[in-house]
């Protein structure tokens, strides 16, 4: 049964002063708030390898940031902002990146009544333009549109893939609720140490504290460092705009799980501590998608409400875990390729996840309801109290470990 809850049960007030609109020179010198037995207490970010059992798994994103948002200008000379959200053709972010001469994207797109039918030319938006961006000549064409969204197909020339030509010509999409431009210090620090695999068009937030002397802290625990990877789409910008959560829509978001990684995670007898709430929502759905092996014979995306509409008594998280296994292993794949939509809200039951790292999140949102379900409803404790010592808020602000009741 999907649960009755109401968005404005989980406001705080959150003045504009609280929100870090710039990384700390340091990115381990952050707070660090510990949530345990319901007590709450402060630490500094390079403390945590102290704070983690010995011998346990910590699983990491690995999704990187690409700098999807670009500027055209029409020949009238208005201004058009494209925000690459995913893409159409071809539809797998490794051969879209690695196209070399036109490709089409799903996107957000400012200004969109202004743009009709015209081809659009790239903006800088600086007054000299360097050699190798004047020679990719990129142009965009409106393909379709519905709202402020659309398809866009992008030409350009030179023969550099589609992932250069984002490298080159593109912004780094930081927060909207940040209220200003991107910067130079945005396109090191809005992105992890450990940020392999393009595709993401937001940070998993709680992974940019971590510095290489925290990860070395971590490897001397004895802790097992894995990884996963979702690539974090745009809505995880989309605030909760109907009191009623059930009305709420999650958008799809891909996700990678390595066969090796599946095999220590159905073996493990430690506790699991996963780095964001991108880490949670990608473990969490691992078992809906083993699920849907055992009922229908192939892996199925996880769909928003799934958890809560269908009785999962009779199947253990090792058999849904085996069942991904052998799917995999019977049909030669070496990883799991597959998307989630799931939302998570009081009343969900954690099977995977024991530890949590993560940021101070905004109100009323979907990242709050799953704080809330991981501490059994207790999230105002925190929160009270983060706010009550001077922590900094959202993407750049301070961090928390919550160790589940």
């Amino acid at each position: 049964m999907i649960p009755e809850l109401h968005i404005e049960d989980y406001a705080y007030p959150l003045t504009s002063d609280r929100i870090a609109k710039y990384p700390l020179p340091e990115r381990d010198s952050s707070k660090l708030l510990r949530y345990k037995d319901g007590k709450v207490e402060t630490y500094t970010f390079r403390e945590l390898p102290e704070l983690l059992p010995e011998d346990a798994m910590m699983v990491f994103n690995e999704t990187k940031v690409v700098p999807a948002r670009l500027h055209f200008k029409r020949e009238t000379g208005a201004l058009v902002e494209i925000f690459c959200l995913r893409p159409i053709l071809p539809g797998e972010y490794n051969l879209a990146f690695a196209c070399t001469e036109s490709c089409r994207w799903e996107c957000v797109i400012g200004n969109s009544k202004r743009w009709k039918t015209d081809v659009l030319s790239f903006y800088s938006g600086e007054e000299t333009v360097s050699p190798e961006v004047s020679a990719l000549e990129l142009k965009a064409s409106l393909i379709s549109k519905e709202g402020q969204t659309g398809v866009v197909e992008f030409i350009w020339k030179g023969g550099k893939p589609f992932s250069a030509v984002l490298e080159l010509c593109g912004n780094i999409p930081i927060p909207p609720y940040l209220n200003r431009d991107t910067e130079a210090v945005d396109y090191e620090r809005y992105q992890t140490l450990y940020a392999k695999i393009r595709g993401s068009v937001a940070a998993p937030t709680a992974g940019l504290h971590f510095t290489e002397r925290v990860l070395e802290g971590i490897r001397n625990k004895g802790i097992d460092i894995e990884n996963v990877c979702l690539h974090v789409g745009a809505g995880t910008f989309l605030p909760v705009k109907d009191s009623e959560v059930s009305k709420h829509k999650m958008h799809r978001e891909p996700f990678a799980v390595s066969l090796d990684f599946l095999e220590k995670l159905y073996a493990r007898k430690c506790p699991l501590i996963a780095v964001g709430t991108t880490s949670v929502r990608t473990l969490e759905s691992l078992y809906y998608i083993g699920v849907s092996i055992i009922r229908n014979g192939v892996p199925e995306d996880v769909e928003q409400w799934a958890p809560y509409e269908s009785d999962y008594s009779g199947i253990s998280t090792e058999d849904a875990l085996q069942a991904i296994i052998k799917y995999l292993k019977d049909n030669g794949l070496h990883q799991l390729i597959s998307g989630t939509r799931i939302i998570i809200v009081p009343g969900f039951k954690f099977r995977i996840v024991d530890m949590l790292v993560t940021n101070f999140h905004q109100p009323e949102s979907t990242l709050i309801l799953l704080v809330s379900a991981f501490l059994n409803g207790d999230w105002k404790t925190v929160y009270d109290y983060a706010l009550a010592n001077d922590y900094r808020f959202l993407s750049y602000g301070d961090s928390s470990l919550l160790i589940r009741p």
